[in-house]
């Protein structure tokens, strides 16, 4: 079974058709032009670009500005992307394709930043450290659908779980004056919901994208009336505490890397923390092996002994722990309080970078960043006196994801059968 299972994921990871291969080589051609003639050709000779290293606010981890030559930076960034575009259209990427498009990705984006602010400056460093509080519950999310997605279980209730956690958090950190209890019941509240999304898909064997979409329905029913009932009439129910930084000794002092990443809330050291977790225990344990093929052949999984129901029920509201520690982040670790809605469409998108990162913890990660610091480039692009609308460059990396869903990468490490019921004989 074992050398079955990574065979056949082995085939599928690194078997790149000619037409894939051809596709994804023109897509980064087309980055390429785009940062050509945007920005390269629009860019005055002798312009300079200075980062701001520091977020504001933060008085350990300094460091000076810094200052690149606008268009030679921009230059750079078309050979490069250039040399991608060509390499993939000759010999692919294989296993790195989704990444290599991503970083092209990337590269569009910094190389608007730095066209944007030619000749003026940008705190980087502010950005970078937004992009990181943004790309939390996206990445969460995108774990959540790893873990259930790895066992053949579709989640589109990611949403919903979401939702009533954040309210749940909020809701109960009011009234315990608790941080760790509201997020202990922001993740029950997922669990449940991932209890009843198991339920309905696996033991009564309902479409899972129509279980998925009750739930979300219900979630933000639900979450609308308790608001209205009781958060909006009484405040004391919806302000709750919010975790503070917690600086790391001695990693907080390291420039750059230090505010943006080791002086921050609970939330930040948690993704991290799950990150290799989940990677570690789907890809390097017996536990995630049995799991990985209970998704893949749960026929098979079940002749050699493996309990595929159980394994799926434990997936999935492992799923809904993720989630709703990700809801808890909005009003715990962001807000403060609890708005109708506030998810805003963070769990679909976290679906979306669990397919651009391929079903797997660490490109789903790398997906979540992308997302993240689109969102803050957006964010700021007002004050940087843009006449382009901050939703259009918040359209980035959506539109990268476009490419990806469209076939560009096939359907990549996709669990073979992922959303399809298991009747056992």
């Amino acid at each position: 079974m074992t050398s079955a299972t990574q065979t056949i994921e082995h085939k599928r990871i690194y078997e790149i058709s000619p037409s894939r291969k051809l596709a994804m080589g023109i897509a980064e051609l087309l980055i390429a032009l785009v940062i050509l003639f945007g920005f390269v050709l629009n860019s005055a000779p002798g312009t300079l670009t200075r980062f701001v290293m520091t977020p504001g606010g933060i008085d350990v981890g300094t460091m000076g500005d810094w200052i690149i030559p606008t268009r030679s930076t921009l230059i750079a960034l078309l050979i490069i992307t250039t040399a991608i575009g060509i390499y993939q259209l000759i010999r692919g990427f294989g296993r790195a394709t989704n990444g290599m498009i991503g970083l092209c990705g990337l590269f569009l984006i910094f190389g608007f930043l730095t066209w944007q602010a030619g000749g003026t400056s940008v705190n980087l460093a502010g950005m970078l450290a937004s992009a990181v509080l943004l790309a939390v519950p996206i990445t969460l999310g995108a774990f959540s659908g790893v873990l259930s997605e790895r066992a053949g279980v579709v989640n589109i209730a990611i949403e919903g779980m979401m939702l009533m956690g954040s309210m749940f958090g909020a809701l109960i950190g009011s009234i315990t004056n608790s941080t760790w209890i509201g997020l202990l019941a922001a993740i029950l509240s997922g669990m449940l919901l991932s209890l009843l999304h198991a339920v309905l898909s696996i033991k009564y064997k309902i479409n899972q994208i129509i279980s998925g979409t009750v739930i979300n329905i219900f979630s933000a029913g639900m979450t609308a009336f308790i608001s209205q009932k009781y958060l909006q009439t009484n405040q004391a129910l919806n302000n709750p505490p919010l975790f503070p930084r917690i600086p790391i000794p001695g990693l907080a002092n390291i420039p750059l890397l230090g505010p943006i990443l080791f002086n921050t809330n609970v939330f930040v050291y948690l993704m991290f923390i799950l990150l290799v977790v989940i990677q570690v225990a789907l890809f390097s344990t017996r536990w995630g092996l049995r799991l990985r093929s209970v998704g893949e052949h749960p026929r098979a999984a079940d002749t050699l002994g493996i309990d595929v129901i159980k394994t799926r029920y434990v997936a999935v509201i492992l799923s809904g722990l993720v989630a709703g520690l990700a809801g808890g982040f909005f009003t715990l670790g962001s807000v403060g309080r609890f708005n109708e809605g506030m998810t805003a469409g963070k769990g679909f998108i976290g679906l979306a970078a669990m397919i651009f990162g391929n079903w797997r913890p660490l490109g789903a990660i790398g997906a979540g960043f992308l997302f993240g610091f689109a969102d803050a480039i957006g964010s700021k692009l007002s004050l940087l006196g843009s006449v382009i609308p901050p939703q259009i460059m918040a359209m980035a990396p959506y539109v990268i994801t476009m490419i990806v869903l469209a076939g560009f990468i096939g359907k990549g490490d996709m669990p073979a059968a992922d959303g399809e019921p298991y009747d056992k004989e």
